[in-house]
C-alpha cells in the first residue's frame, strides 16, 4: 500500500497531524511519502491513497496561496481515486473541512476514511486519533 501525504501548515499543527498519520499508516504496513504542498505535483496522485491536510484559514477556507491552487490543479484528476482529508482549526465548527470533503466527493473522489479535524495541536486523544486515521487509510483496523 502506497500512501502520499501532502499538507500545508502555518503553525505546525497540521504538519504534526501529518507526521502522526504517517506513523499510524507505516505501523499498519504502508509505504508513506510525506510532502509539503510547496514540493508537491500531479505525480503525487500516483498512489493507493492520497491524504491531503490543510488547516482552516480565514473565514473557514483552505489556505489560498499554495494549497488551494494545488487542489484546483488536481481536482479534475481525483475521480475514482481514494482520498483522505485532514486538518487543524482554532475557531469555527469545521465548515472548511465539510465543504472541502463535499467538493472532493463531487469531483468523484472516494474517501478512504471520514475526514479528520483536530482543534489546535494534536496531543493525547487527538494524537491517537491521527495515528488511528493513518492506520485506517492504510487498511488497518484502528
Amino acid at each position: 500500500m502506497k500512501i502520499n501525504i501532502i499538507y500545508w501548515s502555518g503553525t505546525g499543527n497540521t504538519e504534526a497531524m501529518a507526521e502522526l498519520i504517517r506513523s499510524g499508516a507505516e505501523g499498519a504496513g504502508a509505504s508513506v511519502t510525506l510532502r509539503n504542498v510547496s514540493a508537491a505535483s500531479a505525480d503525487d496522485l500516483n498512489c493507493d491513497v492520497l491524504a491531503l491536510g490543510c488547516p482552516s484559514m480565514g473565514a473557514e477556507v483552505l489556505e489560498e496561496s499554495e494549497f488551494e491552487p494545488f487542489i484546483e490543479s488536481i481536482e479534475g484528476s481525483v475521480n475514482g481515486r481514494k482520498l483522505a482529508l485532514f486538518g487543524s482549526y482554532g475557531w469555527g465548527g469545521g465548515e472548511w473541512l465539510r465543504d472541502w470533503t463535499a467538493r472532493m466527493e463531487e469531483a468523484g473522489a472516494a474517501l478512504a476514511a471520514e475526514s479528520l479535524m483536530v482543534n489546535g495541536a494534536p496531543d493525547g486523544a487527538s494524537a491517537e486519533q491521527c495515528r488511528a486515521f493513518g492506520a485506517k487509510i492504510a487498511g488497518g483496523k484502528k
